[in-house]
C-alpha cells in the first residue's frame, strides 16, 4: 500500500512539473520577446506603443519567478520520493535540468533586459545633455551676434563723430588761412599806400640786422680773449 501511495504521489508530482514546464516554456518564449521589443523610454510618441511593455515585462517575470519556485518545490518534493528503479532517478535528473535551463533563461533574459534599460537610459541622457548643450550654444551664439552687433554700430558713431570732428577741424583751418590772406593784402596795401614806412621798416630791419651782427663779433671776440686767458 506504502508503494501504491507513493507511485500515485510520483505520478501525481511529474503531472504538476510538466504543467508547469509546459507553462513555464510558453511563457519564457513571449518574455524573451518582449525583452527583445521593449522601445526605448526616448523614443518619439509616435513609435511608443499604446501598452507599457516595460510593466509587462516586469510583471511576467514576477510571475515566471514564481512559477520556477513552484516547479522547484515541486523537485524537491519529487526528490523525498525514494526511486524505484533507474529510469525514476532519470527521470528526477531530468526535471531538475529542465528548472536549471528555465532558471537560466530567465536570468539571461531579465540581465539581457536591464543592460538595454541602462544603456537606453544613458543615451537618453546624452541627448538630453547634447539638445541642452545645443540650445545653449544656439542662446550663446545669438548672444555673440548681439553683443558683435553692438560693437559695430558703436565702431560707426566714432567713425561718424571723429570724420564731424576733421570736416570740422579743416573748416576751421581755411577760415583761419583766408584771415591771414586777407590780414597780408591790408599789409600790402599798408605798405604799397604808404612807401616812406615802407622804407622805414626796411631800413629799421638792416639796422637790426647789423646790430645783431655786430653783437655776435662782440660776443664771440669777448669768449675768444676769455679762452686766451685761461688757457695761458
Amino acid at each position: 500500500m506504502a508503494s501504491a501511495s507513493g507511485a500515485v504521489g510520483w505520478e501525481d508530482l511529474r503531472k504538476q512539473a510538466r504543467h508547469l514546464e509546459n507553462e513555464i516554456d510558453a511563457k519564457l518564449v513571449a518574455f524573451s520577446k518582449i525583452g527583445i521589443n521593449t522601445a526605448p523610454k526616448h523614443a518619439s510618441a509616435d513609435s511608443v506603443p499604446l501598452l507599457d511593455e516595460e510593466h509587462v515585462f516586469e510583471n511576467m517575470a514576477s510571475e515566471i519567478e514564481g512559477l520556477l519556485t513552484k516547479l522547484s518545490d515541486i523537485n524537491d518534493s519529487m526528490s523525498e520520493i525514494k526511486p524505484n528503479g533507474a529510469a525514476m532517478l532519470h527521470t528526477m535528473q531530468r526535471h531538475r535540468e529542465i528548472l536549471k535551463d528555465y532558471r537560466l533563461e530567465f536570468n539571461k533574459t531579465r540581465n539581457n533586459f536591464a543592460a538595454r534599460k541602462d544603456r537606453e537610459d544613458l543615451l537618453g541622457n546624452v541627448r538630453k545633455e547634447i539638445d541642452s548643450f545645443k540650445s545653449a550654444r544656439g542662446l550663446n551664439r545669438r548672444e555673440m551676434y548681439l553683443k558683435e552687433n553692438h560693437h559695430i554700430h558703436s565702431s560707426d558713431r566714432l567713425i561718424n563723430d571723429q570724420i564731424s570732428i576733421a570736416v570740422e577741424t579743416r573748416e576751421h583751418l581755411v577760415t583761419q588761412r583766408q584771415a591771414f590772406k586777407r590780414i597780408q593784402t591790408r599789409f600790402n596795401d599798408i605798405s604799397n599806400r604808404f612807401p616812406a614806412v615802407n622804407s622805414l621798416l626796411q631800413r629799421i630791419n638792416l639796422r637790426k640786422r647789423r646790430d645783431s651782427l655786430i653783437l655776435g663779433l662782440l660776443i664771440g671776440f669777448c669768449t675768444f680773449l676769455v679762452l686766451f686767458y685761461a688757457f695761458h
